[in-house]
């Protein structure tokens, strides 16, 4: 009896064991990322944090000052005017990449061969780097040496990035000229995925393009329009780096957003304080926004997208 109780409880064991062995690698695994992750990204955010409630010029002695960082951030009219050109880069730019993506990414998913063709072309901008994008742009759109000194190209001679009125929308432009690409690879994929039975389906029951488009290509990309929506929304509060060089936030303040307030607060008025407490503010936006995006997908996110096909 005792014999056969021993036994028993061994099989139990092993078969708690293979169970353990079976549900997945352990997640000890992920401790190098982790730790990587706590290194380079949380203790810098730490940092930030703190030095929010601090003064400092960058060079000299750190003094802490409480809340006076975020009262001078938070009262000053150019930080609401930065939150404000940075919605309207937010969401023009989305409105204009997200139809244009899309049906660039459904046009190229097709089976012929001139599709894959055009593909590679479209994807040429994501070979750029920001800066260049932005060099070669401030030299198209020049009044004086750009597309509009050649002849017959007369009506493009403007003062595009001087003038306050258009300067946003020419920004728009670039970010939408520069980023497209990237959405559309990530459209094209998606589209590459949905199973031909559905499609085939939908003719059986007399669908033409139109909606098939409409009734089995769009659900069929929830997660991935999820997906590209949030980098096109949380990626908008990073285009420091093509607005610092292709206009450097002006005219006066039309396009200086967030990020590029918080640069030249920090390195060209060597206000470290409040600089950082406009880095919080950015962290803590695009956060939000993620976090909301992430939600309009649904709580199971892992879930197929051919439940209810």
């Amino acid at each position: 009896m005792t014999a056969s109780l021993q036994q028993r409880r061994a099989s139990r064991r092993s078969a708690v064991r293979a169970s353990a062995r079976t549900a997945g690698p352990s997640g000890w695994f992920a401790a190098p990322a982790l730790a990587l992750f706590f290194v380079f990204a949380i203790l810098p955010i730490a940092g930030v944090v703190l030095l929010s409630f601090t003064s400092w010029n960058g060079l000299g002695a750190i003094e802490l000052t409480g809340l006076d960082s975020w009262k001078r951030v938070l009262t000053d009219p150019v930080t609401v005017n930065a939150l404000v050109v940075t919605a309207k880069i937010m969401i023009f730019s989305f409105v204009v990449q997200f139809p244009i993506s899309l049906l660039l990414g459904v046009f190229t998913a097709g089976m012929q061969r001139y599709r894959a063709v055009l593909a590679v072309i479209y994807f040429v901008p994501l070979l750029l780097s920001s800066a260049a994008v932005a060099i070669a742009f401030k030299a198209l759109l020049d009044p004086n040496f750009g597309v509009g000194a050649i002849k017959g190209f007369e009506a493009f001679r403007q003062d595009w990035l001087g003038n306050s009125d258009l300067v946003l929308f020419v920004v728009v432009f670039v970010i939408a000229w520069q980023f497209v690409p990237l959405h559309t690879l990530i459209y094209q994929g998606g589209v590459k995925q949905i199973p031909r039975s559905l499609y085939e389906a939908a003719e059986i029951d007399g669908a033409g393009r139109v909606q098939q488009f409409f009734s089995v290509t769009l659900p069929q990309l929830k997660y991935t329009i999820i997906t590209s929506s949030t980098l096109m929304v949380v990626g908008s509060l990073t285009y420091f780096d093509l607005i610092f060089v292709l206009t450097g936030g002006g005219p006066g303040y039309a396009t200086r957003l967030l990020p590029l307030h918080m640069y030249l607060t920090g390195f060209r008025a060597n206000d470290m304080g409040a600089a950082s407490a406009l880095g919080v503010i950015l962290i803590v936006v695009g956060l939000l926004l993620a976090v909301v995006l992430q939600r309009l997908g649904g709580r199971d996110r892992a879930a197929s997208q051919m439940e209810g096909a």
